[in-house]
Parts: C-alpha cells; structure tokens; sequence
C-alpha cells in the first residue's frame, strides 16, 4: 500500500541517508530537512500547513531528529486536533540520540535506538513495514553510514569510506538549501546514491574522493562543459528564473529579485539580470541580515542601500546591514520580513525612483 509521508529529516550524512533509504521504496515521499534549534519547529509547521490542505491518509516521518518535550507535545496535540476532525495522520520518530530519552518515554510513535544510527533505523524499519528488500548497494552503503555515524573506527574499509561521504554532504553547498530546498535536497541525494553505488570499487575511499569534483560537474552540466562554478551558476541562474513569481519585490516602482542565503551575488546577481531583464535590481540577504545589491544600469542601488540600512556603495553593486533582522528558515518568512522594512522605507523616503545619472 503506497502512503504519503511527510518525511522530515537531518542536515547531515546520516540524515539525508535516511531520505535516500526511503526513496527507494514505492511510497509518496513530501521531504524536509532541518538542523537542531528553531528550524525544527519550523519545519513541522510547515509540514502541518501542507497536510491541512489535504485530508489524505499520511505519515509524519521524522528520523535523525530528537524532539524536545516542547515540540513533541505541540506535534502530538496538533496531530490529535487535526485527526479528530477528520485526518488520518500518523507520527513516526525513528532515532539514535541519547539526548531524546525523556521525550521518548512519553510517545509510543518515538522510536529511539542508540545502537544503531538513524539510517540503519529507518532502512529496517522500510523493510518490516514498507517491502523494502535487504541486500544489496543500499545495505552495503547503510553500513557505512553506520560506522561512521557511531564511529566504528574498527570497521576500517567502511569508516573510512564514510569520512569521504560525509565530506560530500559537508562540501555541497552549492545551492541555497533554504531557497532551493527541494533542488538542494536533490543533488545531495544524487550525489550519495552515486557514491553509494561506488562502495565497492578498488580503493573505495580514494576513488570517491578523486570523483567528488567531477560528480558535481557532471550534476550541473547539461551541453558544454566547463568550470563547476560557471556550471553551477548557469544552473541556479535557471533556477532564479522559475522563482519569478513568488519571490519578486518592488520598491518605488523598481522591480526586484530577493534571495536569501544565495551568495556569490555578483557572478550569480548579474547573470540573473542579465538573463532576465524585466527585473531592475537583485538583493541577496544573509542570515545574519547583510545584504548585497546589484543592478544593471537602470536603477542606483547604492541609493537603496543608503535608505534601507545606512549602506552605500556603486550605482550598480551596494551592500548594507538590516538592523534587527530576525534569521528565518521559510523563505516566505523572509519575505514577510523584507516587504515590511520596504515598505516602511518607501513610507520615509518617498517615492521617487532613483535612476542611475547619466
């Protein structure tokens, strides 16, 4: 029986691991990852935003996470409100962190283990309930990850194989997990189901770590090749492009592009206009609130950062500092957050546009 899950899950190797375990089962996979601290409680809420919408049978799967007792009662209870008019949602925690005891002593749907890591939990738990079958690329890569999770130095060859995955986790932070979190959750998964498939090669850990590189550009390149950072650009370029329409902001008439996280705004933020220049300015915001703007000759940029944060720079790149900004883990808090201050700046300052002198 195919069941929807809403599968939340680590940042981490094990985490994401347990993601790639359960995509190889027949099942509707919805997936989310989150890091410890607020972007857990987060996460749920948008999960249980996106469950109200549908009344469909679903599971919440939650694996590589211990919840603390707050967020595991707010979960249970809002779970048992939603089934009571009329869901069929279940929960199901499957973990290894000792730190989770106490919480999990309270819920029969969590699931803690501390001798196994959560992506050996989940991969026989797909098994028992899921007609997941054993053997294989998937059990033999299950093991890495085991040993180097719990860190099962003795279990040499499989240890240090799963530094190197772990390193490939650690070092694919090419496109913005906030911005593009279903795309980012897919190329690391691309990226681990290869090595996985690679386990048994000779010298398993030396050639996957000399594949790493070519791995990426291989993921990013769709003609012609080139360095991965021009590759990698072009591909989030395109993706900036399907972002259009939700992440578009305005100020006094000019029409601009937020991103948030994305980094390397000026390769990225000028092929972006470049590529589409129906918009005048792009803004990258940082979780700690810097931002970087850039233009393409159309409006002063420099001005806009003077107005929105006391910042400055060139007519066509600027940067400033947001006071008070609140870091977010939805892109569409974020948003909420830089249409206010715009809105207040436009308030302030007028709304004469601020065209670049001739």
């Amino acid at each position: 029986m195919n069941t929807t899950f809403y599968h939340l899950s680590h940042i981490d190797l094990d985490g994401y691991s347990c993601q790639l375990v359960m995509a190889q089962t027949s099942n509707t996979m919805i997936s989310y990852n989150a890091n410890y601290g607020a972007e857990v409680m987060d996460r749920l809420e948008e999960i249980l935003d996106t469950l109200k919408k549908t009344k469909q049978e679903a599971t919440i799967l939650i694996s590589d996470l211990n919840l603390t007792p707050d967020e595991a009662k707010w979960l249970h209870y809002e779970v048992k409100k939603l089934n009571e008019n009329g869901w069929n949602i279940t929960i199901t925690l499957l973990d290894h962190h000792g730190s989770g005891k106490d919480t999990a002593s309270q819920y029969e749907w969590y699931t803690l283990d501390t001798e196994r890591c959560a992506t050996k939990i989940v991969y026989e738990y797909a098994i028992e309930n899921y007609g997941l079958k054993s053997g294989g690329w998937l059990e033999a890569f299950v093991k890495v990850v085991n040993a180097v999770d719990l860190w099962k130095q003795e279990e040499v060859e499989d240890f240090e194989y799963g530094k190197v995955c772990m390193r490939l986790i650690s070092d694919a932070r090419e496109l913005s997990r906030i911005m593009f979190a279903n795309e980012d959750r897919a190329y690391k998964l691309a990226l681990l189901e290869e090595a996985a498939l690679m386990r048994f090669h000779e010298n398993a850990n030396i050639a996957l770590d000399e594949a790493l590189h070519k791995m990426k550009k291989e993921f990013f390149k769709v003609e012609e090749d080139n360095t991965l950072d021009n590759l990698s650009t072009k591909h989030i370029v395109g993706l900036l492009g399907t972002k259009r329409s939700t992440m578009t902001v305005y100020y006094k008439g000019w029409r601009g592009f937020l991103s948030y996280g994305l980094g390397n705004t000026s390769i990225i933020g000028n092929g972006f206009l470049t590529a589409n220049q129906d918009f005048d300015f792009i803004v990258d915001v940082s979780t700690r609130g810097t931002m970087s703007l850039r233009g393409h000759n159309k409006v002063d940029v420099a001005m806009m950062a003077g107005e929105w944060a006391g910042g400055g720079g060139h007519p066509n790149a600027a940067g400033g500092r947001i006071n008070g900004f609140k870091e977010q883990f939805r892109y569409d808090k974020v948003k909420r957050q830089i249409e206010d201050l715009l809105a207040n700046k436009e308030a302030v300052h007028g709304k004469l546009p601020h065209k670049i002198e001739e």
